[in-house]
């Protein structure tokens, strides 16, 4: 984050989101004053408040991606929820502060993952020597069992072993050995399960008394079998157990929630609006009111311990078809300066989608059907078309964005995807002949049409009975 300036995350974020360049544009201001808040005077630092932003536009235009990738690209905890869930019938167990928990959890594992990428090399020669230790034994055995009476010295003895040792380690560095099943130790502690209900949470408070009784009940040591292969990992895990101490992991982890953490609010239109006084729903302005604290700043607790949430940036992001920004509460409203509105994709969005980005849908089916040894290519007036059809069905049916090409890729290749094993070593040449022989935009209105019509149907008969 300290070395990237707007412009270079807006390209950064070109290599995979096509076109919206406000929405890249305000997240990358976003980002940039963090960093700017961090080379502030102590006094002044605590006073700069993240810009939350909202961003409007239908569905599949890249605004969860934007957040996403802009998490990725800074390493960044990242949450991703949709506020309609907090007004789901039945909804209880856990409050909006969830998502605090859910997003320190995040964290701490994006921090071990780190950790344990650290001392990698470190665990994997100690795993080694633990494997040798087992299977030494053994191979002196066998040595024993050939050779009964045979007498040997101590420094002869010593010697045979370090040669036979060494002679081990080869062999498992070939993977020669990864099926062989050996016996393991592993340590289980005799903590009885304990459940207890509180306003905080189950697994909070599970979390709490582990760690408060843990160390009074003592560990039963457990034989496991199983091959080389698999004790690795088991092994694996025990030794960065030991090379990572996790009160260290806690404390960055929750440092870095609250000074980059990234919560993405999906749906935030479904929470707009006044009270209708109809329907089962819990109230909107409700869910509104809990998220407020949360957004302003308050202190969470987590099995981690206190988060405090000023300065965690909210990106929102909704439709808003049937509600507009303005129908959120004023409260809420202040706590989200930025509206950045992301415009509906046309044919040239969708053609640059299909073939510019890092992850291009057209380079990923034809990477996905080389393994099957299939040479798939593109000719450009298919891809055109391909576009043309997607932008036709936008506009004929609901408007998905760019996930109506996920759709048509998967149609257009159908065949192919299935007949792909026994076509091995083939060339398929996609044209546009061939994409209007599999693409017809008015039959997939018409199946569409009837899905919708099953559909209603099908609800209709549900709520008469």
């Amino acid at each position: 984050m300290d070395s990237l300036t707007p412009k270079e995350i807006v390209a950064e974020l070109d290599k995979y989101i096509i076109g919206q360049t406000k929405a890249k544009m305000a997240v990358a201001i976003a980002l940039r004053n963090r960093w700017r808040r961090q080379n502030l005077p102590p006094e002044l630092k605590d006073e700069v408040t993240p810009k939350n932003i909202i961003m409007i536009g239908p569905t599949g235009v890249g605004k969860t991606e934007i957040a996403r990738r802009l998490a990725k690209l800074v390493k960044a905890p990242f949450l991703k929820i949709e506020a309609s869930k907090f007004t789901e019938v039945g909804y209880v167990g856990r409050d909006v502060e969830s998502m605090i928990r859910d997003l320190a959890d995040i964290s701490v594992k994006m921090v071990r993952e780190e950790k344990t990428e650290a001392v990698r090399e470190l665990a994997e020669e100690m795993v080694e020597e633990r494997l040798l230790d087992i299977l030494l034994p053994l191979e002196k055995m066998e040595e024993e069992e050939k050779n009964p009476k045979e007498v040997l010295t101590v420094t002869e003895k010593d010697e045979r072993m370090a040669r036979t040792r060494e002679k081990i380690r080869g062999i498992l560095k070939t993977g020669k050995m990864e099926n062989r099943e050996i016996e393991i130790d592993s340590r289980d502690s005799l903590m009885p399960m304990i459940e207890i209900f509180s306003s905080s949470g189950i697994e909070e408070v599970g979390m709490q008394v582990h760690n408060a009784l843990g160390n009074l009940f003592p560990k039963k040591s457990k034989k496991r079998r199983m091959d080389i292969e698999n004790a690795r990992k088991f092994l694996f895990q025990e030794e960065v157990q030991k090379l990572i101490d996790m009160d260290d992991v806690v404390l960055e982890a929750l440092k870095r929630v609250e000074e980059t953490g990234i919560i993405f609010l999906d749906e935030i239109d479904k929470i707009a609006g006044r009270e209708s006084g109809k329907g089962p729903d819990v109230s909107r302005e409700g869910v509104q009111r809990d998220l407020l604290p949360i957004i302003e700043g308050s202190t969470v607790t987590t099995k981690y311990g206190m988060v405090r949430t000023d300065h965690i940036l909210f990106i929102a992001a909704g439709a808003f078809n049937v509600s507009k920004p303005s129908d959120l509460i004023p409260e809420l409203q202040g706590r989200f300066p930025l509206k950045v509105k992301l415009n509906s994709l046309s044919k040239e969005d969708f053609l640059r989608i299909l073939t510019e980005p890092k992850n291009a849908l057209i380079k990923q089916y034809i990477a996905l059907l080389k393994t099957e040894n299939v040479d798939v290519s593109f000719k450009k007036d298919s891809i055109e078309k391909i576009a043309m059809v997607a932008m036709e069905l936008n506009e004929k049916t609901e408007d998905i964005g760019a996930r109506r090409l996920y759709a048509l890729m998967e149609k257009l290749l159908e065949t192919v995807s299935y007949e792909a094993p026994d076509m091995k070593g083939e060339k398929v040449m996609i044209d546009k002949n061939y994409v209007l022989k599999r693409l017809n935009p008015d039959e997939i209105v018409k199946d569409d049409e009837l899905k919708r019509k099953w559909k209603v149907g099908f609800e209709e008969i549900k709520h008469e009975d």
